[in-house]
């Protein structure tokens, strides 16, 4: 298959290309490579599949219809997974429009250049977020109309357009919600990586809350798995992957304290007001639906991501932290 990846530099779509590199698919990655967050992290992971002989990398935004169509509008596609994106909850109070041109606008782009095409698959990546406050664990089929942010939002707008094509054009669709991922090489406004770097460098930690708030903390190789096995065809499906196991963020603190072998300096910040109490992911659809379950447990999956951390502190440890 040829398959359109795109956000390919991103945390997740760099590990996505890889493992469908690994399998033997044709990858053609689309990135705008912006600065939302330290540019040097996307062009470290872009230089992992760079120079494999089955992966194209075009830099197109993918708000920009035109260029798009030109670089991957030539009915060569098979399968689409959109992984690009404005992504972060508090960032997007600040810069909110940002948020629906790309997951909006940039999705819808995506609709209309293969609404009429032959692609036999178009995957999207959804949030955990667009539950809100909603009763735990969250399960595909409850409310998710009371989005608390505009990234949120966004992404609840999104899933209604995926719906709205497969339902007027029959567009095969499968959307996924991710809880918290993290691991080597992740999103550095996401609190594992400020965490790691953070007590590592011995720096003080920026704990917004009291620390009792859980998150339900996914290994990314876990959910590039379920990314990949979403690729089959369904109709419309949405499925929540995540580790069915939430974890408080202070119990996170604790593990990478001892991990790293050394005390985490604690500075407190109020609870922010877009942020939910707590996330848990109801996974029975998604190993019903793509046979997937997570395997990482997150002892394993910390211990992962701070080696990678070391092995990378020359030029890691000069990364810089976005607003979280």
């Amino acid at each position: 298959m040829n398959i359109l990846v795109t956000g390919c530099a991103g945390f997740i779509g760099w590990k996505v290309s890889e493992l469908l590199l690994d399998k033997g698919q044709t990858v053609v990655g689309v990135d705008n490579m912006n600065d939302a967050y330290d540019v040097r992290l996307k062009e470290w992971r872009l230089s992992q599949i760079r120079d494999n002989p089955n992966f194209a990398f075009h830099q197109v935004d993918i708000t920009d219809r035109d260029a798009l169509s030109q670089v991957v509008g030539d009915g060569s596609i098979d399968a689409v997974i959109n992984l690009a994106a404005r992504a972060g909850v508090r960032q997007s109070l600040e810069i909110p429009q940002v948020y629906y041109e790309v997951n909006v606008s940039g999705l819808l782009n995506l609709l209309e250049l293969y609404k009429d095409r032959d692609v036999r698959k178009f995957v999207q990546a959804s949030t955990s977020s667009v539950y809100g406050e909603g009763k735990r664990p969250f399960e595909e089929s409850q409310n998710t109309d009371r989005c608390l942010s505009p990234y949120a939002a966004s992404k609840k707008a999104a899933e209604s357009l995926c719906y709205a094509y497969h339902h007027l054009y029959g567009l095969d669709v499968t959307v996924l919600r991710y809880f918290t991922v993290y691991g080597p090489a992740g999103r550095p406004d996401m609190s594992v990586f400020r965490f790691v770097k953070w007590i590592a460098e011995g720096e003080p930690i920026q704990l917004y809350g009291d620390g009792s708030q859980e998150r339900d903390f996914t290994y990314v190789d876990d959910i590039v798995t379920g990314t990949v096995a979403a690729l089959r065809p369904r109709g419309f499906e949405v499925a929540n992957l995540g580790s069915d196991q939430p974890v408080s963020v202070k119990a996170v603190i604790a593990a990478l304290e001892r991990i790293l072998e050394r005390p985490a300096k604690i500075e407190r910040e109020p609870a922010h007001p877009a942020d939910v109490r707590a996330t848990w992911a109801n996974i029975t659809r998604a190993r019903d639906l793509l046979g997937w379950r997570p395997t990482i447990q997150l002892e394993g999956g910390l211990r992962r991501t701070v080696d990678w951390y070391l092995e990378n502190r020359v030029w890691a440890k000069a990364l810089r932290l976005p607003c979280a």
